[in-house]
């Protein structure tokens, strides 16, 4: 998809977002690009989604709901509590409505880049794991073990993330989404099934 121009959305997100959103939608692109070089994957599919993962993150949460209501985008219980968790499912509507994405797998990052979801793609745990390791990111636990970790084992760096962000959630007593718990017992099980692999293998 050589159509995209990663100038033009640039420009369109320094538009919508303020000087600290814009600073971290350019940290995530930036890592998005030097994680899709270490992993062989589509460089400029790795930037627009890095890009416009936060495309929504500018809007209220009343225009959130509404565009969601609107257009049949389907929220759980705990979106509808709290509305500014939308903002990734409503981003993906605007990437491909607003910004002229049409590339599934893109879509899909963006769509998921908050919560995960089982049998992510390469691009969709790629643009999940930028988001969380960006070089503006201060306050995140284990941040620089993850850094190092995401440039050897993405699966790896992708669990330990999970895991933080859940004991993040129930210490703080937000609302967890189904589907990041969902996404971490997956990646769990996929670890313990690498290990077996490398035990019966030695």
């Amino acid at each position: 998809m050589k159509n995209i121009s990663l100038k033009k959305l640039t420009k369109a997100m320094k538009k919508v977002q303020d000087a600290r959103r814009f600073e971290h939608t350019l940290g995530v692109e930036y890592t998005a690009a030097a994680l899709a070089m270490c992993y062989g994957c589509d460089l400029v599919h790795a930037q627009a989604a890095g890009l416009l993962h936060d495309c929504a993150k500018c809007l209220s949460d009343e225009k959130r709901l509404a565009i969601c209501e609107r257009y049949k985008i389907s929220m759980t219980a705990s979106e509808k509590r709290s509305p500014f968790l939308l903002h990734a499912k409503v981003g993906a509507y605007l990437a491909g409505k607003k910004y002229g994405i049409k590339n599934q797998d893109i879509l899909n990052a963006i769509r998921n880049h908050t919560t995960g979801r089982p049998e992510m793609s390469l691009l969709e745990k790629i643009i999940f794991v930028a988001d969380y390791i960006e070089p503006g990111r201060k306050q995140a636990p284990n941040l620089e073990e993850i850094r190092k970790l995401a440039f050897t084992n993405l699966d790896e760096a992708l669990l330990i993330i999970l895991e933080d962000t859940l004991t993040y959630l129930k210490t703080s007593g937000s609302d967890i989404d189904p589907t990041t718990e969902e996404t971490w017992r997956y990646y769990y099980e996929q670890s313990l099934v690498s290990e077996d692999v490398k035990i019966n293998s030695v």
